[in-house]
């Protein structure tokens, strides 16, 4: 579903990322942690063909990110508040979002009830532009708008941040869910080494642009492991 090819971004003097191979299968579901400046942000950024590598190429679905367009009807992603459109409604967001996917409004209603638990009332039906929203509601627009479309894949960057436990806790089992019901390979980067644990099923751990651990977790027994590594870096 997705590989990686001798990976790496500079900036200046300082390589951000370096990965000499990676793949993912169809159906995983990926946690990326580490702390920092360890490269988690610029790897999904890579993989979404948001910045240009210096070397080697990704490809997802078979095709390289940098040379076709196809994969993005494909792919839902949420990496931070530029991926939103601020001065749009959350209806009217979701409503372009659906559009650019090929989605019928009544479709796209159908999906987006599934989603009435994490929005809790506060970002549909509010008059409010999304530049108006608190961060968390802005989170929960963004990580709606990559997942209502369905996609084969998914990849949030700190999916969790600016979110109140409850929905931190919601977020993880849509996720969990989307991955287990509909199939979909799914990266998510997180300091929440928990949740992270509790819904993956392999955790790469990320160090100065270099995984220096790739953890299989299909009964969360990552979890020990990375404590120690954390605790060993205090």
């Amino acid at each position: 579903m997705i590989t990686i090819n001798n990976l790496t971004k500079v900036y200046g003097d300082t390589t951000v990322l370096d990965i000499p191979e990676l793949t993912i299968k169809r159906g995983e579901l990926i946690g990326l942690v580490g702390n920092n400046g360890a490269g988690k942000s610029t790897m999904l950024r890579l993989i979404l063909d948001l910045i240009k590598a210096d070397t080697g190429h990704v490809e997802l679905m078979g095709q390289k990110v940098n040379e076709s367009t196809d994969w993005k009807y494909k792919t839902g992603s949420f990496v931070d508040g530029s991926f939103l459109i601020d001065f749009l409604t959350p209806e009217e967001y979701f409503a372009f979002i659906a559009k650019a996917y090929d989605i019928s409004k009544e479709l796209m209603d159908e999906r987006l009830s599934e989603y009435h638990g994490l929005m809790n009332g506060e970002v549909l039906g509010t008059k409010k532009y999304i530049k108006n929203f608190s961060e968390g509601n802005k989170q929960k627009t963004g990580i709606i708008g990559a997942m209502f479309i369905n996609p084969d894949v998914l990849l949030l960057d700190e999916p969790f941040n600016y979110l109140d436990p409850s929905s931190q806790i919601t977020v993880s089992r849509l996720i969990h869910k989307m991955n287990k019901e509909l199939g979909c390979t799914i990266i998510i980067s997180s300091h929440n080494l928990n949740l992270v644990s509790d819904i993956s099923s392999r955790i790469l751990l990320l160090e100065k642009g270099n995984i220096i651990k790739d953890l299989p977790n299909t009964q969360g027994e990552a979890i020990t492991e990375l404590e120690n590594y954390f605790e060993s870096n205090i």
